[in-house]
C-alpha cells in the first residue's frame, strides 16, 4: 500500500468530480426467515442499476475480524490509514458543533443512558431523548464544579453531548465508562498512561456527580463517556489529494471528521432529499463531495430491520438526484456494517459499488453483500477506496518510472 506521501507525490488537479455516498450502517446479516440481508431485502432498483454499470466489491473497513467505530471507518474511506490516524470520538463531536478548542483541552462523547435501581444499563441511549430535553439535561449537568479543570457540557443531537475538560496537565489517555452493552454497569474511567491520571480523577468525579444530579429523570438518569482525546494534526485532502473537498452531513460527528480532513462544511438540512439537493445546489463549487447518511445505522443499532429496509429504499429512491449530475465517479458504500440482529457495528465487510465510464464492468448486477462479494474489486481494504477513486476520475499520474 502507498504512504499518503507516495500519493501525494502522484496526484494533480484536474476538473473531473468524484462523489462518495456513505450509507452509515451499510453492511447486514440474513434475516433467519428469509435468507436475506436488510440490503439484499430492499428494492433497489437504482442501485441495482449502479451495481450493473460500475464494478463491485466488499471493504474491510480497519482488518478482517475487526469491528471499526465510526472515525476508523470514515477516515479509511478518506484515503487514511485508520490504524495509523486514530482519532477521539470526543474531538470529532467537538469540531461538529464547532466548539472552540484551546491547546491541551480533552473532549470526550456523552450518552445519556438509562441505568435500573441496581446500577445496570438498560438503554445505552436512553430512548433517544430529544435535543431539546438533552440541552436541559445538559444546563444542569454544567452547574457542575471539579477541582483542577474548567467543564463544560453541550448538547449535540438526540441523546449525545460533548464533555471538555479544561485545565492544565490533560491528557486523552483515559479509557471510556460506555461498556457498549447493557445490563452491566457503567465502567470506571481508568488512565491508559501515566499521563491520563489526571483526566481520568476528573472523569470519575464528573461521572459520580452526574448520577446524583440526574437521578430523578428519567429515561436519562445517567451517563456513559467514551472517545476522550485531544486535537490530532492530520494532513488535509487538499494537501494529499490536491482536491477541493466538500461535506454535506446532517450528524455534527461526521461534520467533524469531514473538517478534520480540510473538507468545506456545506448547510444542509436533516433528511436524505436536503441533503442530496445541497449537492445539486453546490455541484459547480467543489470536485470531491462527501455525503453522509445515518438513518440506516441508527435503525441498526435499535435492532428495527424492517426501518431500515425502509430506509435504504430511501436512499434508493432518491438516489437519481445524485446520477442526474453525472459525477465522473460515483462511490456508494458505507463506513461499516450494523447489522439489526446485532444491534450494534460488526466486522462484516461491506458493499462497495463505484461507476465511472473509466471502470471496467463486472458481472454484477444487484446491490448487496453476495452478489458484491462476486464482483471485479473482490475484497479489499477500504483504505483503497480513495485511490480506486482518484484514479477512475484521472486524477492520478504513473507511479515510478
Amino acid at each position: 500500500m502507498l504512504s499518503l506521501d507516495q500519493i501525494k507525490d502522484i496526484t494533480h488537479e484536474s476538473p473531473s468530480k468524484i462523489v462518495l455516498l456513505v450509507i452509515d450502517g451499510l453492511g447486514g446479516l440474513p434475516r433467519p426467515e428469509t435468507g436475506k440481508t436488510e440490503l439484499e431485502t430492499a428494492h433497489t432498483p437504482n442501485l441495482d442499476m449502479l451495481a450493473t454499470k460500475g464494478i463491485c466489491g466488499l471493504a474491510d473497513p480497519v482488518s478482517l475480524g475487526i469491528t471499526p467505530g465510526s472515525a476508523p471507518g470514515h477516515l479509511a474511506l478518506f484515503g487514511y490509514d485508520p490504524i495509523k490516524f486514530l482519532v477521539g470520538r470526543g474531538i470529532l463531536e467537538a469540531l461538529g458543533i464547532d466548539f472552540e478548542l484551546k491547546k491541551g483541552d480533552v473532549a470526550s462523547r456523552g450518552n445519556f443512558c438509562t441505568v435500573d435501581k441496581r446500577g445496570l444499563i438498560t438503554d445505552r441511549r436512553a430512548g433517544r431523548i430529544s435535543t431539546e430535553q438533552n440541552a436541559e439535561l445538559c444546563k444542569k449537568l454544567s452547574r457542575i464544579t471539579l477541582e483542577g479543570a474548567e467543564l463544560f457540557v453541550v448538547p449535540v443531537k438526540e441523546h449525545r453531548f460533548l464533555l471538555v475538560l479544561r485545565g492544565e496537565g490533560l491528557s486523552g489517555e483515559a479509557s471510556d465508562s460506555d461498556p457498549q452493552q447493557t445490563g452491566v454497569t457503567p465502567l470506571n474511567v481508568t488512565a491508559l498512561t501515566a499521563s491520563g491520571k489526571k483526566t481520568a480523577k476528573l472523569a470519575n468525579d464528573f461521572l459520580t456527580k452526574a448520577k446524583w444530579v440526574l437521578a430523578d429523570f428519567h429515561p436519562a438518569n445517567m451517563v456513559l463517556l467514551r472517545g476522550f482525546s485531544q486535537h490530532p494534526d492530520l494532513p488535509t485532502m487538499k494537501e494529499i489529494f490536491k482536491l477541493n473537498p466538500a461535506a454535506i452531513a446532517a450528524y455534527p460527528m461526521y461534520r467533524g471528521l469531514a473538517k478534520l480532513v480540510g473538507m468545506k462544511i456545506l448547510e444542509t438540512g436533516s433528511t436524505v432529499e436536503e441533503e442530496f439537493d445541497t449537492l445539486a445546489r453546490h455541484y459547480a463549487e467543489h470536485d470531491f463531495f462527501f455525503i453522509h447518511v445515518k438513518k440506516t445505522d441508527s435503525t441498526g443499532e435499535d435492532g428495527d430491520f424492517d426501518a431500515k429496509v425502509k430506509a435504504l429504499e430511501e436512499i434508493d429512491r432518491l438516489l437519481p438526484m445524485i446520477t442526474a449530475l453525472n459525477p465522473d465517479v460515483l462511490i456508494v458504500t458505507g463506513d461499516h456494517s450494523t447489522p439489526a440482529l446485532l444491534k450494534g457495528h460488526s466486522w462484516h465487510a461491506v458493499p462497495v459499488v463505484l461507476c465511472s465510464k473509466w471502470s471496467r464492468p463486472d458481472h454484477v448486477r444487484e446491490f448487496g453483500e453476495i452478489t458484491c462479494a462476486g464482483g471485479s474489486l473482490g475484497r479489499f481494504l477500504a483504505v483503497h477506496v480513495m485511490p480506486l477513486a482518484m484514479a477512475h476520475a484521472l486524477k492520478l499520474t504513473k507511479f515510478g518510472a
